[in-house]
């Protein structure tokens, strides 16, 4: 029997006010411990990271679902994508427009349909005769998000080059008792992109990636920086090479930063149960359940373990 492990994220981030901590580290926690529990109940770590993702999907909180940064034109459009480490399957969706859960379209295009990666309309018409309920896109919308998109025309972002800010995903990944792991990350881009940009999220390979011969990766930050490097398969790829979890994380998000000025994280796992989250954006709010114990943090050196209920 393998440990079952889940590790969450909740995206890099520059930096989160005081006052949305509190709210950041409940939602994480929460997702962190409904995964774990599908785990315990036998459920595979496809099922666990899907039922991860949609709850930091479904909390305003996050930069997914429901609380996604809007578009030039102050629209939602979504991006997600899905792996099983146990052989290669994939799912993704891009610029989906009035669902709460990208991450079931997602799941569905890798378990339904000969394809690995659908868009747009297209996705829309899958989900919508695969059942999926359509809901205003309004209700994704916040205040807060609103707010943002005005800061952003208003400021041109003149304060911080592109690939400082906005870099909110979510994503996790998982290992069953069976030893297979997954991957899943969804998100709602960058503030103010242009109508139809896709960044990484929903690429497999960049926005994360999973086989159970190596383990499983979800990425977060600037996604046209983790694209060019493939963040996800390049940390793999250094496992592969023998590196531990740790130093595979160090040298693919050293060289996004050096090679592209880049800053993400990620969080990973293997087969045997090992997991690590790293990141070199100022905080990435990040939670893991192995073994009963609940681990989780926000900043650099802020870790708090808990048992788990």
């Amino acid at each position: 029997m393998n440990p079952a492990v889940v590790v969450v994220h909740g995206g890099g981030a520059s930096n989160i006010s005081k006052d949305r901590k509190e709210r950041v580290r409940q939602g994480i926690v929460k997702a962190a411990t409904v995964g774990y529990n599908i785990l315990k109940e036998g459920g595979s770590a496809v099922d666990a990271v899907e039922g991860a993702v949609t709850v930091l999907e479904d909390d305003p909180e996050f930069n997914a679902g429901r609380g996604s940064v809007l578009n030039e034109n102050g629209e939602v459009e979504m991006d997600a994508s899905i792996m099983n480490g146990k052989d290669l399957s994939a799912g993704a969706v891009s610029a989906v427009r009035c669902v709460a859960n990208p991450i079931k379209i997602a799941r569905l295009v890798m378990e339904k349909t000969p394809h690995c990666f659908l868009t747009d309309q297209g996705a829309a018409k899958f989900a919508a005769a695969s059942g999926i309920p359509t809901i205003p896109g309004e209700q994704l919308v916040t205040e807060r998000n609103k707010k943002r998109l005005e800061n952003e025309k208003h400021e041109k972002g003149a304060q911080k080059p592109d690939y400082e800010k906005n870099l909110g995903t979510v994503g996790a990944v998982a290992v069953d008792c069976r030893g297979n792991v997954a991957y899943a990350t969804s998100t709602g881009g960058i503030v103010n992109k242009m109508l139809g940009r896709v960044g990484d999220t929903p690429c497999i390979g960049s926005g994360g990636y999973a086989d159970n011969d190596i383990g499983a990766v979800s990425t977060t930050g600037h996604g046209e920086s983790i694209l060019k490097v493939n963040l996800a398969r390049l940390t793999l790829f250094h496992m592969e090479q023998g590196k531990t979890l740790e130093e595979a994380a160090d040298a693919s998000l050293g060289y996004m930063k050096s090679k592209v000025k880049g800053v993400g994280g990620v969080i990973l796992v293997n087969k045997a149960g090992d997991w690590a989250v790293k990141w070199t954006s100022t905080s990435m709010p990040w939670g893991a359940a192995k073994d009963g114990k609940l681990y989780s943090g926000i900043d650099l050196g802020d870790t708090s373990i808990t048992d788990l209920p």
